[in-house]
């Protein structure tokens, strides 16, 4: 039986390498370019208008539209999917193997990304449906199947993204949160596994509405926490912030020589596994996002859109940029540590006790990841098999919490990450397939008799 775990996962290295390859990076970054080109680069020309309509409104109550739960709710709902272990492990590792300038490309992935997921958006509201309890769900298998007429490639991506849910948002997650906790703490893995199950269940069961109701705290609350102490620690090391740029955009066209720990990295690989851990980070046309974004009270596709640049701007060109900034301007890139490891050293070497600034990201991070995945597993399940079978799924979700703490279940936790690759491809099809309907949304949006110019006017 070893053996033949062991061969599985050697056969699916061989496939992650090429699904995570240069072919789906390409087509990540290259769809990302063309919806910002078509899209008459709105993440960039309607920036500020955008952050107006999310940042500066995140606690509004009033809600113009129809949905299950606010706006901020929705978003919150997909940041507590995005905002995980990438954030912390994901930057770790990118520039672990790829070197300080995997950050670089990592910006690059983000800025193309927002235009991405603005669209992936957009049409997940275009196209939901209300189903006969009230419920308003969506995302890219419905656009696929309604918007595309492409019911295959909606068949797909929802047994991608099922299946991909119970390593990637389930036992990944779990697992990194009891390896923090006993590496500080000494917790028992198999404690904090069943302390997550109770904690998850007991939110999932109420459905979207509960778990927009506790992301919208929490995800605030733990960014916040991981925000400032990071920027605490640029600040008492205000004077390497010059040098890590300079090595940062050096590096991302020429590579990093050995140094120390480090092993050096070539300027491709640091365009790979920059762009590579971008997407993971902040899910840029991976298409689970905008499952969450379906529910969402709004009057138009394209004001929720504005939530998508949002999300990744605060994910990556935020979050990502303080890890990133902390762990090359202490110099522990250069350490031999990789992943969280390499971001705990890092801030541990910023500030005393800066390590629990990571432990308690990890802990937060990974269980809103755990609450986000959750739902989109649900959506994708739902759409498969009927909402009858949304059950049965829990039933499996919740005790592969524990199983992941406990480190079981390994082949499954690698074969997910490839699947976690695999449904960008219909999705990214669909996207590209469906941007004239993008196009149409924003201008009717940010036409001359749209909602935008009266709203300027007023």
């Amino acid at each position: 039986m070893d053996s033949f775990i062991e061969s599985f996962l050697e056969i699916n290295d061989v496939v992650n390498d090429l699904v995570w390859g240069w072919p789906l990076l390409v087509l990540i970054i290259g769809t990302g370019l063309f919806l910002t080109i078509r899209a008459d680069f709105v993440s960039f020309t309607k920036f500020g208008y955008a952050m107006k309509q999310t940042f500066f409104k995140m606690f509004a109550k009033e809600q113009v539209g129809e949905g299950e739960v606010t706006a901020f709710q929705a978003v919150s709902t997909a940041l507590a999917a995005a905002v995980g272990t990438g954030n912390i492990a994901g930057v770790g590792t990118a520039i672990a193997i790829g070197g300080p300038g995997a950050v670089f490309w990592m910006w690059l992935a983000a800025v193309v990304g927002m235009a991405t997921k603005y669209a992936e958006v957009v049409l997940s509201i275009e196209y939901r449906e209300k189903t006969e309890d009230g419920r308003f769900i969506g995302g890219p298998m419905y656009y696929l199947d309604k918007g595309a007429n492409q019911k295959w490639l909606a068949v797909l991506f929802a047994v991608f993204g099922a299946t991909a849910t119970f390593g990637i948002g389930n036992m990944v997650q779990s697992n990194s949160v009891a390896d923090s906790l006993q590496t500080t703490f000494n917790i028992d893995p198999l404690i904090t596994g069943i302390v997550l199950a109770i904690a998850v269940a007991t939110v999932t069961i109420g459905g979207i509405k509960k778990i927009g109701k506790v992301t919208s705290v929490l995800v605030p609350f733990m960014a916040a926490v991981y925000i400032l102490g990071g920027l605490l620690i640029i600040a008492l090391n205000i004077t390497q912030v010059p040098a890590a740029f300079g090595i940062i955009f050096r590096d991302a066209f020429t590579g990093s020589a050995a140094a120390g720990g480090f092993v050096g990295a070539t300027m491709t690989m640091a365009i790979r596994f920059g762009i590579a851990r971008g997407v993971f980070t902040n899910e840029a046309g991976l298409g689970s996002a905008p499952i969450a974004h379906a529910a969402a009270t709004t009057d138009h596709p394209v004001r929720q859109g504005l939530w998508g640049i949002f999300e990744v701007f605060a994910d990556t060109l935020v979050l990502c940029t303080i890890t990133a900034l902390v762990i090359v301007m202490t110099g522990a890139w250069d350490t031999g540590f990789d992943g969280a490891a390499l971001t705990t050293v890092a801030f541990d070497e910023g500030m005393p006790f800066g390590g629990f600034i990571v432990t308690f990201g990890l802990v937060f991070f990974a269980f809103s990841t755990l609450l986000g995945w959750s739902y989109y597993g649900e959506r994708c399940i739902e759409f498969l098999f009927g909402s009858k079978t949304i059950v049965l799924y829990r039933l499996i979700f919740i005790p592969l919490i524990v199983v992941g703490a406990t480190g079981g279940l390994r082949a499954i936790w690698a074969l997910a990450d490839t699947l976690n690759g695999l449904m960008a491809i219909p999705n990214l099809v669909g996207l590209l397939l469906l941007s004239p309907v993008v196009v149409k949304l924003t201008k009717n949006y940010f036409g001359k008799e749209g909602i935008y110019q009266h709203e300027e006017k007023s």
